[in-house]
């Protein structure tokens, strides 16, 4: 058996956890979980950081020590983790014995190494992020380019790591591990952070009371992300050389936030070097959640509301917006609207009511799940494509791609669709189709498992609800074709995902004396306001395919590159446009459509067009980056 050790950041307890540390946790949990089913020993942690300046003066303002501020804040935490489903083996706090003896340990073989050494220090910090700013890196202003917030001054006597002892082993390490930070815009970056040089590092603060004291001198207190870091090999029984340590380390994912990299990839692997210990395998940093183009921040008010959207949507469409939407490794403006047509589009339309559909027709014509007895067209593609669609899954789930990894899980469950389509299975109720009729409800429903297995990483309540309404009594992991046995009972149930109308939310019940209202000039003009304008989401595509849709002689269908995402567009440009002429052509895609079926073929959007007689397609004046936003 393989083992596998993820790790999220262990999380700054100075305030509740928002959207940003969740986007982390989900991520990590879903690979987590994508090991598990694929058989893998896994080990999943996260935690809180307790410790440092920052959390000492916060607790302060609230009149309680910082150890109270700290038993009040981590159940927060804990208890968003729970809702989240979020499936860690340990909730690691820096407070806890566990990591206080593993600390010590760790600091006293750093010590020992030679490389730490006593010297006065003065310079640039950020309470925020608990860190000083090299000269090379102060802006003229003085302003945390994170937080911006106008840096202190700070001088006294601290303990030193020798940092720039270990610039050229880590540049080899670099060179010797290619995939060692992910993705390779962030490796890039790190690597021009190591050849431009590395200073030495402060690791203790004589200022400082609330920590832990340096073992070798009790007078000062560990620097918090010294204090922090070796929470990897804490959490796993370091202080004894436990079993965990010894099956577990070096871990092969560290997940975190682009702007805690440099600690993660340059100062912990060097640290690990002084004190002879193995390096983890991969750091893999995500962009930012922003809000309206600006980052989370709980210090400038800048939020997600999670517990409304969780509350409106549900956990699991919540886990799969943020999975589904966004590029791993890229920033993502997270925007209510696009939940919602994820929700109804993806998850309430393609999903939901390909389960409910095929459900009915098994509680409508047979006693429980029927034997595939009688072959015909279009079985073997279904079934190829649930084999192809593991394979894939796999590759994106190798390169952190879960948007892809999703997309991809999302074009078998489009084909299973189409599959029923196809067959018209709901005409074959006849005595002598029958039996044809049972094989295709089989292969649905078998695909449906098969599709939940695929589906649990990510959306594990689904992938759950799915099972038990086609009759499993236990979740069933096994992605491989026939497995689910025939007879079972099935029990259509709710459905997964009930349509949420945004309109009835938000349309008031006129009054019984109320007399209607006069239109304004601009509604009798059909005009209409910026911000309904704002809603179209115009995105730049590229036509990788196109073909005549069978029967319609104005019809093409489109598959269109988005860059995060391939599409399905039905246009009615066939008879200005041969196929084999647009491949390639860059288009112009309403995205935010809710899906449409014209004849028989499923549209996933709208290309933009202009002209009567004379159709032109709507198309930059030059290349740009698929899936740029049009404004």
């Amino acid at each position: 058996m393989s083992t596998f050790y993820i790790t999220t950041p262990i999380y700054y307890a100075n305030g509740e956890p928002h959207a940003g540390h969740a986007y982390t946790t989900i991520a990590a949990d879903a690979l987590a979980r994508y090991h598990r089913i694929k058989g893998d020993d896994v080990f999943f942690l996260t935690g809180v950081d307790e410790h440092g300046a920052n959390i000492d003066k916060t607790a302060e303002k609230e009149g309680l020590t910082p150890q109270t501020f700290c038993d009040k804040l981590a159940p927060i935490f804990t208890q968003l983790w729970e809702r989240l489903n979020i499936s860690n083996d340990i909730f690691l706090r820096t407070t806890s014995d566990l990591h206080k003896r593993g600390i010590k340990k760790f600091l006293t073989a750093l010590y020992e190494s030679g490389d730490v050494y006593k010297a006065p220090y003065e310079g640039y910090y950020c309470r925020p992020c608990e860190r000083f700013f090299p000269e090379k890196e102060l802006t003229d202003e003085k302003i945390c380019p994170i937080h911006k917030l106008p840096l202190e001054w700070v001088k006294e006597e601290n303990y030193f790591f020798r940092l720039s002892k270990y610039q050229d082993r880590l540049l080899q390490h670099y060179s010797d591990n290619p995939d060692f930070v992910h993705p390779e815009s962030r490796r890039n970056e790190l690597l021009n952070v190591l050849e431009s040089g590395l200073e030495d590092t402060s690791i203790s603060r004589s200022s400082v009371s609330w920590g832990i004291p340096l073992p070798f001198d009790p007078k000062h207190i560990a620097y918090v992300w010294i204090d922090a870091l070796p929470n990897y090999i804490t959490a796993l029984g370091y202080d004894a050389d436990s079993e965990n340590y010894r099956t577990f380390w070096p871990a092969n994912v560290h997940m975190m936030a682009k702007e805690i990299t440099r600690f993660h990839a340059i100062l912990w692997p060097a640290m690990l070097m002084a004190a002879d210990l193995p390096l983890p395998k991969q750091i893999i940093a995500h962009g930012w959640l922003t809000k309206d183009g600006e980052a989370l921040s709980k210090t400038r008010g800048i939020f997600i509301d999670m517990d409304g959207d969780i509350a409106k949507y549900g956990v699991d469409s919540f886990r799969y917006y943020l999975l589904r939407e966004f590029s791993f490794g890229n920033d993502g403006d997270y925007r209510p609207s696009r939940l919602h047509q994820r929700y109804n589009a993806d998850l309430a339309n393609d999903l939901g009511n390909l389960l409910n559909r095929v459900l009915g027709l098994v509680n409508k014509n047979f006693d429980g799940i029927p034997e595939p007895t009688t072959p015909g067209e279009f079985d073997d593609e279904v079934k190829e494509m649930a084999q192809t669609t593991t394979e894939k899954l796999d590759a994106h789930m190798k390169s952190f791609a879960f948007d892809s990894a999703l997309e991809t899980i999302w074009e078998f469950v489009r084909r299973v669709n189409r599959y029923v389509q196809q067959t018209e299975v709901w005409t074959l109720a006849k005595p002598e189709t029958k039996p044809r009729m049972g094989t295709i409800l089989y292969n649905s429903l078998e695909a449906l498992r098969y599709v939940s297995v695929l589906l649990s990483p990510f959306i594990p309540e689904t992938a759950e609800k799915i099972q038990k309404q086609i009759g499993l009594t236990e979740f069933d992991t096994v992605a491989e074709w026939g497995h689910l046995p025939v007879d079972l009972k099935v029990s259509r149930g709710e459905p997964i995902f009930p349509r949420v109308d945004l309109k009835k939310e938000k349309t008031p019940q006129p009054k019984e004396a109320e007399k209607p209202k006069k239109k304004t000039k601009a509604q009798e003009s059909n005009l209409i306001s910026f911000a309904e304008f704002q809603k179209l989401d115009l995105r730049v595509g590229s036509v990788i395919s196109a073909e005549q849709v069978q029967g319609a002689d104005r019809l093409l269908k489109l598959q269109v590159d988005l860059g995060t995402e391939k599409r399905q567009v039905v246009a009615g440009i066939a008879e200005h446009y041969k196929p084999d002429v647009l491949v390639g052509k860059q288009v112009i895609v309403v995205v935010n459509l809710e899906p449409a079926t014209i004849r028989n073929v499923e549209s996933h959007g709208m290309i933009l067009a202009a002209g009567d007689d004379s159709v032109v397609l709507v198309s930059p004046e030059t290349d740009v980056q698929l899936g740029t936003q049009v404004r």
